[in-house]
């Protein structure tokens, strides 16, 4: 395989290496070295032999759950270090990690991913030594994935999926991701699409298996189920809908929404989360200047009848204040950003609503469309007039969330399959 294309991105990693310098300052944990970034300061690592997982920021470590905790319950010899490239997705790895029993708690650290740079490649790949390299869906670093291959470490890439946008920017970089790819040892993709895209960029037929999705086996823990009834017993019987993941531009639009569910249910609360912590203080002020009366879950501000907007301004909580609501809507959908995970809502039984677009999560959003359990709303007016129908019909309503259960549950099978390849990629002789 060529070695220009990969020596042309590190050339180009360097030259952009004061807006990445700012990144590293930018994306970061007190509790964590700086120079993690750099491939430096691991240590502490769990004892070895080790498994490495990377998942990118909080979404991926949601999904990479049930995938995490069977890794720890299949490989008890092992140890897992995660990896993830954000600070919201390290905080997130912190917090699934807290509720792990304390025997898994030794088993289970995190660490952030260095940079692509060749050098932190090399350094992080030679530190942390694993028996296994896991990447989560497209986590697909050139460097990184040389630096396995260099060093013996198998790599497999699990939920792996592209969709027709990443595919097609992809495309334009081939001859770099044909070298990358032709790194990996397995790639369990999640459909025959992303197969037959991984397949075009350059991966080799014979690596790809199609297991289906990991995000079909998610499970919600006790702890935060228990926290759902409380808030549900707190809010009486008040129409309350959720909507998670929100994004720049479209918070606006959901209070439009809001405003309008008002004029039919006047005591409609939304509970409104936003995807990224840097703007909670921005959405609680929007808020505020829409003249809606907020709480602020982060400030423990309790819920009163005359709230109007609970802003759920914390790390970790979106699923159980999914729990807590009677409808979901799933954001990054009402404005061109490929949407998010509508599987978690539906999950709990929720009728789950989004907008047009949903290119991020097209496969498992079809099954939930077919079973009516997912409504696609084009416009905030066309939002208010689902969520009006809603609380009119609840019946139809926990109906339409109760079949959502249903698909979910007939989907599973994903994680076993994944494991088992996993098993037999760890069992292989070096």
């Amino acid at each position: 395989m060529a070695r220009w294309p990969r020596l042309a991105y590190s050339a180009a990693l360097y030259g952009l290496a004061p807006l990445i310098g700012w990144r590293i300052w930018r994306e970061q944990v007190p509790t964590y070295s700086r120079l993690q970034r750099l491939g430096l300061r691991l240590e502490p690592l769990p004892p070895e032999p080790r498994l490495w997982l990377h998942c990118a920021s909080v979404g991926e470590v949601r999904a990479a759950r049930p995938l995490i905790e069977g890794l720890l319950a299949r490989f008890t010899h092992h140890s897992l270090l995660l990896t993830t490239m954000t600070a919201t997705g390290a905080r997130q790895a912190q917090a699934l990690i807290a509720e792990q029993g304390t025997a898994d708690q030794t088993r289970l650290a995190h660490r952030f991913l260095p940079l692509d740079f060749p050098g932190a490649a090399r350094r992080f790949v030679a530190c942390v030594q694993p028996d296994l390299a896991i990447l989560f869906e497209t986590e697909l670093w050139p460097n990184l994935l040389h630096a396995c291959h260099r060093q013996a470490v198998p790599v497999v890439v699990v939920n792996g999926r592209l969709s027709p946008r990443a595919f097609g920017r992809y495309q334009r970089l081939r001859p770099l991701m044909q070298g990358a790819l032709a790194n990996v040892t397995w790639l369990a993709a999640k459909s025959p699409e992303d197969a037959e895209r991984f397949q075009a960029l350059g991966c080799a037929a014979e690596s790809i298996s199609v297991v289906g999705s990991l995000k079909f086996e998610q499970a919600l823990p006790e702890r935060a189920l228990e926290e759902s009834e409380r808030l549900l017993h707190a809010w009486g019987q008040r129409p309350v809908w959720v909507a998670g993941s929100t994004r720049d531009g479209e918070e606006a639009l959901l209070l439009t929404a809001h405003r309008q569910l008002l004029e039919r249910f006047p005591d409609a609360l939304l509970v409104l989360v936003p995807r990224h912590p840097q703007r909670f203080d921005e959405v609680a002020a929007l808020c505020e200047r829409e003249e809606f009366k907020v709480s602020r879950r982060s400030q423990q501000q309790p819920v009163t009848p005359t709230t109007q907007v609970y802003l759920g301004d914390t790390l970790g909580e979106l699923a159980m204040l999914y729990g807590a609501g009677s409808v979901a809507y799933v954001g990054g959908s009402l404005v061109p950003l490929g949407g998010h995970n509508v599987l978690e809502p539906a999950a709990l039984g929720k009728p789950v609503l989004c907008g047009p677009s949903l290119e991020n999560f097209s496969d498992v959003a079809e099954p939930l469309l077919v079973a009516k359990t997912l409504t696609v709303v084009a416009s905030h007016d066309a939002l208010a007039n689902a969520l009006v129908d809603a609380f009119t019909h609840p019946a139809r309503a926990l109906q339409a969330g109760q079949a959502g259960k249903a698909v979910i549950k007939a989907q599973r099978g994903a994680l076993a399959r994944t494991l088992t390849g996993i098993e037999q990629m760890i069992s292989m002789p070096s």
